[in-house]
């Protein structure tokens, strides 16, 4: 059966004047004048057919019914605050699931995701590495990090990074019998390839790079081709070709001195980096925290030169 409670307003007006013994510190704490504290409890002593306070000239006392009834009213008021606190409790703290790109999670994400666990060590953080657009409707995701243009239809998006794209490869390559001075020189070296797309995007392509750069003789299509632009970044640092780097992702192999760059000529990225979540739940503590973040490693990263706005 259905619970038959009077109006919780009323009972709120009740509850407060009941534990201050003032109708204008109840009107105070409830936000509204003590006439309005006056009617509410009225309209409750009406529907209980029962006086709660006896007014005197400048003061209110409980009658025998208003004191037994206001402790268990203010224990059910505890309860209900108690159990919204920890409710807001659990949106700031608990687990935080990421949906992200395996390079980008691999590449720039956990390398630095140590410092959210100090900035925040109330909140566990679930990467879920997926190539596949999320569904927060139907999956257990709060929030995602995404490569693309940024249109995602009902959800909120924030440009995060972008990239430039060139040739990387280890520095062992600067020797040899075919050492890398010139784009022309390519030639001689095998040619990594990622195969993955970057959620529903192609992955950047040879013939596109060295077509930008006027560079002729190179067979674009040739080389060792890998499922991940990660893979593709490790082929590169272990010797095995030559890769196309985005800027986001070789960057702290480049500083490092894993990675070199051959040839300075690089081409603009259509797509970037976006911070996606359900409009509806931007304002969720943890995701916020989480948001706020990711943009200061984003300043600090390109404040260090290392990526591309």
């Amino acid at each position: 059966m259905g619970r038959r409670l009077p109006p919780l307003n009323s009972l709120r007006a009740f509850e407060a004047a009941g534990r201050h013994l003032s109708l204008s510190k109840a009107a105070d704490e409830l936000a509204v004048t003590p006439a309005a504290i006056s009617h509410q409890v009225k309209a409750l002593e009406e529907l209980l057919q029962a006086k709660l306070f006896r007014r005197l000239s400048r003061a209110v006392v409980l009658t025998d019914a208003g004191q037994a009834l206001l402790p268990r009213l203010s224990e059910g008021f505890d309860r209900l605050a108690a159990a919204v606190e920890q409710m807001r409790a659990r949106d700031r703290r608990g687990i935080l699931t990421v949906s992200v790109a395996p390079s980008f999670t691999a590449k720039w994400l956990v390398p630095r995701l140590y410092r959210f666990q100090a900035r925040q060590p109330d909140i566990d953080v679930r990467i879920s590495s997926a190539i596949r657009l999320v569904d927060f409707a139907r999956d257990d995701v709060d929030m995602a990090i995404r490569y693309g243009r940024g249109r995602y239809p009902g959800l909120r998006s924030e440009r995060l990074l972008g990239n430039d794209i060139f040739p990387v490869c280890s520095p062992k390559l600067r020797k040899g019998p075919h050492p890398l001075r010139r784009p022309e020189d390519l030639r001689h070296h095998t040619l990594l390839h990622d195969e993955i797309p970057g959620d529903d995007l192609t992955p950047p392509r040879w013939e596109v790079w060295l077509s930008a750069a006027g560079v002729s003789g190179v067979d674009p299509t040739r080389g060792l081709r890998l499922d991940g632009s990660n893979l593709v970044i490790d082929a590169a640092i272990a010797g095995q070709g030559v890769a196309l780097g985005k800027s986001t992702l070789a960057a702290d192999d480049l500083a490092a001195g894993r990675l070199m760059r051959p040839f300075a000529f690089n081409i603009s990225d259509r797509y970037a980096y976006y911070v996606v979540c359900p409009e509806s739940a931007a304002a969720t503590p943890k995701i916020a925290a989480f948001r706020d973040w990711l943009f200061d490693e984003a300043r600090a990263f390109l404040k260090e030169g290392k990526g591309a706005r």
